[in-house]
């Protein structure tokens, strides 16, 4: 019943899980002394926009952005507005919520930001492209039974893996190993990262092998 829906989405994860791998790999290419841990805002931000503008495209073309109900100038200018706009929030929420949870508050600033930044490009973006900018949309998939469609179970288990890695990858920082990859944010953000493609990758595959239990209605 979902199979159009599932191969439609393995293929456009298997596009933005090489948009990562491309992001780390090119700039080492072009940029003298490249690295994810030398160079690590670099590469942090490389991904982030990557992810953004290979997502937004990709889920444009497939047509899965919710359709405008108006198709004035003015209204879609809005709408990309609120995007932009919740983007940015987003990036200051999360940003809030990582100061809370240990982050240095002035002290490394920068680099919370940036984190920040790429949890936005991982999650937020993904509900603005599947969602729109919707907030009760929002509230709603990720409310108890809250999925309308595969999209939006697949967005929920993306969304669940990319900040589940991100806890996780705090976990070694505090530990004396003194290795490259604890100094703040790398474990984290690569973490997210891990976790981000983790969730690509799990999502169809949970969704095919529970296709036949899933019921969607409309709300």
């Amino acid at each position: 019943m979902w199979d159009h829906e599932i191969r439609a989405m393995a293929s456009t994860h298997v596009i933005i899980a090489a948009s990562v791998f491309m992001a780390t790999i090119l700039p080492a290419v072009f940029v003298s002394g490249f690295s994810v841990y030398g160079t690590h805002l670099l590469w942090l931000y490389s991904v982030s926009w990557t992810v953004t503008a290979v997502s937004v495209t990709v889920f444009w073309l497939l047509g899965i952005t919710p359709p405008t109900k108006k198709h004035t100038l003015g209204y879609k200018l809005s709408k990309l507005f609120r995007s932009c706009l919740y983007f940015f929030l987003s990036c200051l929420f999360f940003h809030t919520v990582v100061v809370l949870y240990g982050a240095p508050l002035i002290e490394s600033a920068l680099e919370t930001f940036s984190l920040s930044v790429l949890l936005t490009s991982l999650t937020t973006l993904r509900c603005l492209c599947v969602l729109g900018p919707n907030v009760q949309a929002w509230i709603r998939v990720f409310s108890r039974h809250g999925a309308m469609s595969v999209w939006d179970t697949c967005l929920q288990i993306t969304v669940a893996c990319t900040l589940v890695g991100a806890w996780v990858g705090a976990f070694p920082i505090p530990l004396d190993w003194d290795r490259p990859w604890q100094v703040w944010p790398v474990s984290c953000s690569l973490g997210a990262t891990i976790g981000y493609l983790t969730g690509l990758v799990a999502a169809p595959v949970w969704i095919h092998y529970h296709r036949k239990q899933l019921t969607y209605k409309c709300k």
